[in-house]
């Protein structure tokens, strides 16, 4: 059995660790300043070290699973890589920005170890039960050693293709969700305005071909007042349209639509509701337009 590390036990890591201990693999993290989660994970057994260097010493296959570039840059620098050792995997659970990917996949490589992005798709509830997606840019030989290990808190573990495919590929499919849950929120405003039940609003696009898992998710909650039926905050919205936007521009592909999505996550974080997830677009609708959409 592979001996894990893990660094990032959030929303999303805690189910990805406690999945792991589950099938039997030993397992190390550092903490952050965030203990209420650890409990559970140190009674089934994983093991807690000080520094990120000794997770390195005492693991075969590191996982991060932080925000985004700056936090995965920052873990790399504090004792990861120069804990790491030739052989090792590194595998890289956010979704962060390409160029940041290459430059940290070729330092990792001038020490004999592979960094593997492999960003996640599908919420904290399905990493609590084992069903994330994965989509994995890695070598055919890293790919068919992780894949068994991933396949512990994932239902679907897809090989994207080469390193860095991954990364690419997770900032395409955060695109089309936030484009989803912009539009909603936009469409929310529109049907109040002119009179229209939310209600009806719900049932007549969720029986179309409009209906997708990111309408449901935002809709069928906020149509009650529940802003928080799609557990992914709005800051990370805006962090991940960013990244995507970068990348359109540097490969030279126009943005319009992608453009509009960043700068509306932008306007409702500029309100105050970044750190709120992703229904509460339909609450900077409110305060945008000047009146109330749903009732509470």
């Amino acid at each position: 059995m592979e001996r894990i590390g893990f660094i990032g036990l959030g929303l999303m890591g805690h189910g990805m660790a406690k999945n792991l201990l589950a099938k039997g693999h030993a397992l190390s993290f550092r903490a952050h300043r965030n203990r209420a989660n650890l409990d559970d994970l140190l009674a089934a057994g994983a093991r807690e070290l000080p520094s990120l260097a000794e997770v390195a010493g005492a693991s075969d296959i590191v996982f991060i699973c932080v925000t985004g570039s700056p936090q995965v840059e920052s873990v790399m620098a504090d004792g990861l890589l120069d804990g790491s050792r030739a052989g090792q995997l590194i595998v890289d659970c956010s979704t962060a920005e390409p160029d940041s990917t290459t430059r940290l996949r070729e330092a990792c490589a001038a020490r004999g170890v592979s960094f593997v992005d492999a960003p996640l798709a599908r919420t904290p509830k399905e990493a609590e039960e084992g069903r994330l997606n994965t989509m994995v840019g890695a070598s055919d030989a890293d790919f068919a050693r992780l894949a068994p290990v991933m396949k512990a808190f994932c239902e679907n573990v897809i090989h994207v293709g080469p390193p860095g495919s991954g990364h690419v590929l997770k900032l395409i499919n955060n695109f089309l969700a936030l484009s989803i849950a912009t539009s909603t929120a936009e469409a929310f405003a529109a049907a109040a305005k002119a009179g229209l039940p939310l209600a009806k609003l719900v049932e007549v696009i969720s029986a179309g071909g409009v209906s997708s898992g990111v309408f449901r998710m935002i809709a069928e909650g906020a149509a009650r007042g529940d802003f928080n039926g799609m557990k992914f905050s709005i800051a990370n919205g805006r962090k991940d349209m960013s990244y995507y936007t970068h990348m359109a521009e540097s490969l030279g592909v126009a943005s319009f639509i992608g453009e509009a999505v960043h700068q509306s996550l932008v306007q409702a974080a500029a309100l105050g509701y970044g750190p709120r997830f992703m229904p509460s677009l339909i609450e900077a609708q409110e305060q945008l337009n000047n009146f109330k959409i749903v009732a509470r």
